[in-house]
């Protein structure tokens, strides 16, 4: 919370950590394994920096985050939030958070961090109670500040709202200028407090219909409409309140009523002091699973989240579906018709191996794309490898098809990563080199197939591809088991913009020139779509295609003019039936920048470090009222809600 800033909300208590709660350290400097440092006043940690055709490594692919939540009377639910963010930790690095309650009241406490910086013991022991989401995050919206860090709590219907977001909305600058005009300045819960991302906007509109209904102008009957396509009037499970949309008395009421104004791709885990939701879009972009504890229920990102906490795999939450859980069991409602368009990249990379997400166990996805991959693209050579991690499935599936023996030909440093260190410019030019190293005595001589999941700009396999050579390869043979990467996603991917992608202004044989490469050849889109499992008009396809399943976002970055067509496989048009989704021009996609409004590309985020300070709200208080900050927090006292 920003330094000063008193909340909306009456009894709220929010603490980030400080030296005193977190153990004495010196400023600037981490103290034992997993623990962040405090940078000082104005400090701001290590950013991204601009394009540097000498810098070997880039950034890569990354989701957003992922979500976690348990019910579960009598166990320590923060321990096992704390596991399931740590099945999660690729989905974000960014800032981890944990958010519990007892029935009475609401705790939150997160950071900017790994899972295993963030929380220790004394705070897991003080999050308390039966029911708990967490969060883990790497921003695509909202900058990496403690503010955007999730859970993130807001009033609603007389409740304390803690609200976990997995994806991207499309409509967001629509949604906030409603809660604007409804509102004016006087903004309530993480909004107010200074929050920039799409998940405040959702927990504003929650309060904001449960005081008084829809916005003013909104079209609720054209969002009944989106949701129910050819189906008026909605069936049950469409928005609660009037016709016109009016006051929703409680939470679920108020997510029924908020899910259908909602564009984009959205995994919502959430809760009040009584009862666990969760809440899919309706085209299930994101993965979403409900698992079964002996004594409670669990929702999650990945079956992995699942398995590591000991909860049995029941079915996907599915797209449009609401649920909610508390003593009285689980229950369904639709909010919207189902229009399947899963994300593929989750198969091609994202989740995690041993995930499995619309009954395609991820692994054998990625060795049915390295098979195919090696259908597609025979090569003769005498090895085939893998860049660790997130090739090795996809290898060796490559090398089983082929016939090629498969090796270990290059080592990853597993602790390169997350750092306190400032890289200069000489550790940057090394990059690849801090994280991979070759095994000269497997490779020398030797010709090499390499198989990685994707090309984004080339910079890391321009420099994997000379250190091959160096280290005595005789030959360099790149595969990639996913097509090129040709557009920029909207729903929860931090791909980079068109003009830095490699695919949009390169064909097949200049990209293996300029990456130095013998041979180059990508998986077919068809050959993606068979190893996935998925019928091809139930998945979404647009970074490879340029076939958006949800409407982008109308603002922002207009895209590169380059042609999409250099390099694309060719792949039949989906069929047009009355609920499919509705698809835009190419030449129509822009990339937003929702923090600033800007219709010109931003500079690169950088990381701001968490202030330790602590905001107080007497509990007597109530909102408008005067009420000042107190300097002497409790030791590592976590975010405390009360219902208003």
């Amino acid at each position: 919370m920003r330094h000063g800033e008193i909340p909306t909300l009456a009894s709220f208590r929010s603490t980030t950590p400080s030296a005193s709660s977190r153990g004495d350290r010196a400023p600037g400097r981490p103290e034992g394994p997993g623990r962040p440092a405090d940078l000082g006043a104005g400090a701001v940690a290590p950013g991204p920096s601009t394009v540097d055709p000498r810098v070997e490594d880039e950034p890569g692919i990354r989701e957003e985050c992922g979500v976690f939540g348990v019910w579960a009377p009598g166990e320590e639910v923060s321990r096992l939030c704390y596991f399931g963010l740590y099945a999660l930790q690729h989905r974000g690095q960014e800032s981890a958070g944990i958010a519990t309650t007892d029935g009475a009241s609401i705790r939150v406490y997160k950071d900017l961090g790994l899972v295993s910086q963030v929380f220790d013991d004394p705070v897991l022991t003080n999050l308390a109670g039966h029911m708990a989401v967490a969060h883990v995050r790497y921003a695509t919206t909202g900058a990496t500040t403690w503010e955007n860090a999730q859970p993130m709590l807001g009033p609603v219907a007389g409740s304390t709202l803690a609200l976990t977001h997995n994806g991207n909305l499309t409509n967001t600058r629509e949604l906030m200028e409603a809660v604007h005009a409804a509102s004016g300045e006087d903004l309530t819960g993480e909004l107010g407090r200074g929050s920039s991302t799409d998940t405040a906007v959702i927990a504003a509109l929650m309060n904001l219909v449960s005081i008084a209904g829809a916005p003013a102008g909104w079209d609720h009957a054209a969002d009944r409409a989106e949701a129910w396509p050819g189906l008026l009037p909605a069936p049950d499970g469409a928005p609660a309140g009037d016709a016109n949309g009016g006051p929703a008395p409680d939470v679920a009421s108020a997510a029924r009523l908020v899910l259908p104004m909602l564009r984009g791709a959205y995994s919502l885990v959430f809760m009040d002091e009584h009862t666990l939701y969760a809440a899919r879009d309706p085209h299930g972009v994101r993965p979403l699973v409900l698992g079964r504890l002996d004594a409670g229920w669990v929702v999650a990102s990945e079956t992995a989240a699942l398995d590591i906490v000991g909860a049995r795999f029941v079915r996907e939450i599915e797209p449009g579906e609401l649920i909610e859980i508390d003593g009285g069991g689980v229950r369904s409602t639709r909010f919207a018709a189902a229009r399947r368009a899963g994300c593929v990249f989750e198969y091609v990379y994202l989740a995690r191996p041993d995930t499995r997400i619309a009954g395609r166990s991820i692994i054998t996805a990625r060795n049915t794309m390295g098979a195919i991959l090696a259908r597609e693209h025979a090569v003769d050579a005498d090895l085939v490898i893998a860049t660790p991690e997130s090739g090795t499935p996809a290898a060796i599936g490559y090398a089983q098809a082929s016939g090629i023996p498969y090796a270990q030909g290059l080592v990853k440093n597993a602790y390169v990563g997350r750092t306190f260190i400032q890289p200069t410019q000489t550790l940057r030019q090394l990059g690849i080199r801090l994280k991979l190293n070759p095994v000269r005595e497997v490779i020398e001589g030797k010709r090499l197939v390499v198989v990685d999941d994707s090309i984004v700009r080339g910079n890391t396999q321009r420099a994997l591809v000379r250190m091959l050579r160096e280290a005595g390869a005789a030959e360099v043979h790149i595969r990639i088991s996913s097509p090129p990467v040709l557009w920029p996603c909207f729903y929860g991917i931090d791909f980079a913009t068109r003009d830095e992608l490699i695919a949009t202004s390169m064909s097949v044989d200049a990209i293996r020139d300029s990456i130095g490469a013998d041979s180059l050849g990508y998986l077919s889109v068809d050959g993606m779509i068979e190893a996935s499992g998925q019928p091809g008009n139930e998945l979404c396809l647009a970074c490879f295609t340029g076939s958006y399943p949800i409407t982008p976002p109308r603002e922002g970055v207009i895209a590169s003019a380059a042609s999409a067509d250099q390099g694309r496989e060719a792949i039949e048009p989906r069929p047009a039936v009355p609920s499919a989704p509705r698809y835009i021009s190419p030449d129509l996609i822009t990339m937003p920048d929702l923090a600033t409004g800007s219709t010109r590309a931003t500079a690169p985020k950088r990381r701001t470090a968490p202030q330790p300070q602590t905001v107080r709200v007497p509990d007597g208080a109530r909102p408008g009222a005067p009420a000042g900050p107190t300097t002497d927090p409790a030791p590592a006292a976590p975010e405390e809600g009360h219902p208003q």
